[in-house]
């Protein structure tokens, strides 16, 4: 099996049960279901995913992962992440508000969003899962993206590239949040990293060497603040010029 990113070999990483999820990480662990979850490894980038899920509908994911039982596993999404992404692209842009066109993508709720426009913000959401029949050419262009939590999430990296270029304006620039494997995934280590969780939809696991390489292969620059938050770019807008030099 070829890697989605880069086309090179992968090789199988480990297996965990269906309902591993993040909560692990605060000691809450889920009854075992018996259901294996494959992972692999490219050989070349590192990116890790789960291939099976590249297979199911968006109905399964609904009624498997999505369902009103996933607050239990991610109790941050309703109300106190989109709370802390405000306040971080607030404190960034503050000041800049007035010249930024902002689109929240796989916003969920729309909460962000909801927020910043309260704040004063040009702000829309849009979520492409479960699909709402618009087309990605209906939304507009932007010069601030945001997905926050959304690339660990993605089946099909390609369609959230292709969705993402398509949503830039000349000047843009696409703000990220996934935690990096680096450090976190190894060969012939058992998968206990808690951000690999299937029960969450974590399916997809970048490396920092793998989003570099879906920049350039989508005639992007990229860039991390952090293990955890990342950019991807062409022309640098003015008023962002204070934190990509």
């Amino acid at each position: 099996m070829h890697c989605p990113i880069c086309d090179g070999s992968t090789s199988l990483l480990d297996v965990v049960d269906f309902n591993k999820s993040c909560e692990e990480a605060r000691g809450k662990f889920l009854p075992l279901t018996g259901v294996p979850i494959y992972f692999r490894r490219c050989d070349s980038c590192f990116f890790s995913f789960a291939p099976e899920f590249s297979n199911w509908s968006d109905a399964d994911f609904i009624e498997k992962i999505y369902n009103d039982d996933y607050v239990e596993v991610d109790p941050d999404y309703v109300e106190a992440r989109p709370q802390a992404n405000a306040e971080l692209l607030k404190n960034v842009f503050g000041t800049q508000a007035e010249f930024v066109r902002h689109l929240d993508y796989g916003g969920g709720n729309g909460r962000l969003s909801q927020i910043l426009q309260e704040a004063g913000w040009q702000s829309k959401t849009y979520d492409p899962f479960p699909s709402d029949g618009r087309s990605i050419e209906t939304i507009g262009k932007f010069n601030l993206i945001t997905a926050f939590e959304v690339f660990e999430h993605v089946p099909n990296v390609a369609t959230l590239m292709e969705n993402l270029t398509r949503l830039m304006s000349e000047g843009c620039v696409v703000l990220f949040s996934t935690l990096i494997t680096d450090g976190n995934i190894k060969l012939n280590e058992r998968l206990t990293w808690w951000y690999a969780s299937p029960r969450n939809g974590h399916i997809s696991l970048f490396s920092r060497m793998s989003l570099n390489f879906l920049a350039i292969k989508h005639n992007l620059n990229f860039g991390s603040f952090s293990n955890g938050l990342h950019c991807f770019y062409r022309d640098v807008p003015s008023w962002a010029s204070h934190i990509i030099k």
